[in-house]
């Protein structure tokens, strides 16, 4: 936790950022990654530890016939960068999951979010957190130096739920 004790607080500084001032945080991954992004939304839409006012998450991952028409009219690697594209404005935050690092559909996001003015923090897993973690469009990197994907996976939704505890203690005084 010595490690991600600064890249956290200033993840969650840019999160709580975005959202005092009417952004939304889009986050997206692929297979675990996906589930994890699903339940960090739903923690902020709904709450987390104490009854708060909804808060703007959008998981990039649960709508089947968006994610479907553009893999099949584009490709898989633009499933999340067109959604970025669409939804993102200047001032987003677009949390970008993968435990290797290397998927091209979630570095592509985080290209497309640059390009819309958003704010990208990453999430990986791996000795240097693959494309994703080395991408210049990449802010705040939270990367789990360790081989084994279910260790990443553990340390990642434990990243979201500090994340979410750090969000509501700032914006909303704690739990209750």
């Amino acid at each position: 936790m010595t490690e991600l004790t600064e890249p956290l607080l200033a993840a969650a500084a840019v999160m709580i950022e975005c959202l005092t001032h009417g952004g939304k945080i889009l986050a997206c991954g692929n297979g675990g990654s996906a589930a994890d992004a699903q339940h960090f939304a739903a923690e902020l839409v709904n709450r987390f530890e104490m009854n708060r006012p909804g808060l703007a998450a959008v998981a990039l991952t649960h709508d089947a016939s968006v994610i479907t028409s553009i893999a099949n009219d584009f490709s898989f690697a633009q499933v999340f960068s067109r959604q970025v594209e669409a939804l993102g404005r200047p001032g987003d935050v677009l949390l970008a999951i993968s435990t290797s690092g290397n998927s091209e559909n979630v570095v592509a996001a985080a290209t497309a979010a640059h390009a819309t003015g958003m704010q990208t923090i990453a999430l990986t897993g791996g000795h240097d957190g693959g494309d994703l973690g080395q991408s210049k469009y990449v802010q705040h990197h939270l990367n789990i130096n360790h081989p084994s994907t279910p260790r990443i996976q553990e340390m990642h939704i434990t990243c979201l739920h500090i994340l979410c505890t750090i969000i509501d203690s700032d914006m909303f005084g704690g739990r209750s």
